[in-house]
């Protein structure tokens, strides 16, 4: 009986020393080229929208499929798609020139950057002249909001249900093209953004903490 209880004890210690996965190749997924660009694009366009107002994206990303039919597109709905593009197109651009800042109870306020100075979109409160200036326009918000408006595009490049909308069968120069465009816009506005950060915490951007 000992001698059985010894071999068990054994046998279980041998086991213990062993890998869980002893003599097994663990292999990544052979994935295509498909696969592949699929995946960049889901990350390059994660990378992309954190350049823009959050709820300018959202927006854009719950309604192209539903307007865009999944990328079966119909005059109407291709008409529908292009007003959408637009529409959010013009929010990132206006979306720019907003700020906000924080009253003497705390609450956030924001407001439309003007030449004179913040303009308080809810007439919450009045900002002295001398603060006021601070958030007047100046040349870098109108070079940010181009180049919000050329990431939102490439946002809307990366989309397979608005590129299937536009261009339902591209060729294979178009297709390089919607492929290369996209990422190049965004390595060109991310380089922008990185040299000449925004100062600005306006509708649907990271609240200033002052």
């Amino acid at each position: 009986m000992d001698v059985k209880v010894d071999l068990y004890n054994s046998n279980n210690h041998d086991e213990q020393k062993l890998p869980l996965l002893h003599n097994m190749e663990v292999r990544d997924a052979e994935r295509s080229l498909i696969q592949r660009a699929i995946s960049q694009t889901f990350q390059s366009t994660a990378h992309l929208a954190n350049l823009l107002p959050t709820g300018t994206v959202l927006s854009f990303q719950l309604l192209s499929p539903v307007v865009t039919n999944q990328g079966n597109c119909d005059p109407v709905s291709k008409l529908m798609t292009a007003t959408l593009v637009a529409l959010c197109g013009a929010s990132c651009f206006l979306q720019c020139f907003t700020d906000s800042f924080r009253d003497d109870k705390g609450h956030v306020c924001y407001g439309l950057a003007t030449f004179r100075g913040l303009w308080v979109i809810d007439g919450s409160t009045t900002l002295p002249p001398q603060v006021g200036a601070k958030f007047r326009l100046r040349f870098m918000d109108f070079m940010h909001a181009v180049m919000s408006i050329l990431v939102f595009a490439a946002v809307a490049l990366f989309d397979q249900n608005v590129v299937s909308c536009f261009f339902p069968s591209p060729s294979n120069e178009t297709r390089e093209i919607l492929t290369v465009l996209p990422v190049g816009i965004g390595i060109f506005c991310s380089m922008l953004f990185v040299a000449f950060p925004t100062q600005r915490h306006g509708i649907g951007f990271p609240l200033s903490a002052k």
